[in-house]
């Protein structure tokens, strides 16, 4: 039987973002620098909803955009896994995705008035240590 790999989300409540996109960029970005392996199981539907509080249908709606995206895949009767990426993104849909979260981080700059120089050094860093740890 497989194991259920545990997701760490943090819900912020005052982000801009719906709870279940919240829920979508973390396990992507955690899918992405390898925290959830190719093949781990994910929690339950139920499971992640207890764990974060929320309603299970936010958990759900989550998953279905995971899974219709190919990040994740359902197999009968055992649960929700890490899919193998077989597809890369086309150059429009990572534009468009790339968009979103220009906008988004611009959004939080802007409300949280952050100088620019400051919030470009930022994700040069966040970016560094990115690399740096899929390096080592």
């Amino acid at each position: 039987m497989n194991r259920v790999t545990p997701v760490a989300i943090a819900i912020t409540t005052g982000d801009p973002r719906p709870i279940a996109r919240q829920i979508v960029d973390a396990i992507r970005r955690q899918i992405s620098t390898g925290e959830l392996s190719v093949g781990g199981k994910l929690p339950s539907v139920r499971g992640l909803a207890q764990q974060l509080g929320i309603n299970p249908n936010t958990v759900s709606k989550a998953y279905a955009q995971l899974t219709g995206e190919g990040w994740l895949e359902a197999h009968a009767g055992l649960g929700l896994f890490v899919a193998v990426r077989r597809d890369q993104l086309s150059s429009a849909e990572r534009e468009r995705r790339l968009g979103e979260a220009v906008d988004r981080f611009v959004g939080e700059v802007i409300a949280i008035r952050c100088p620019a120089d400051e919030a470009v050094a930022a994700v040069a860093d966040a970016l560094d240590a990115l690399s740096f740890a899929k390096s080592a």
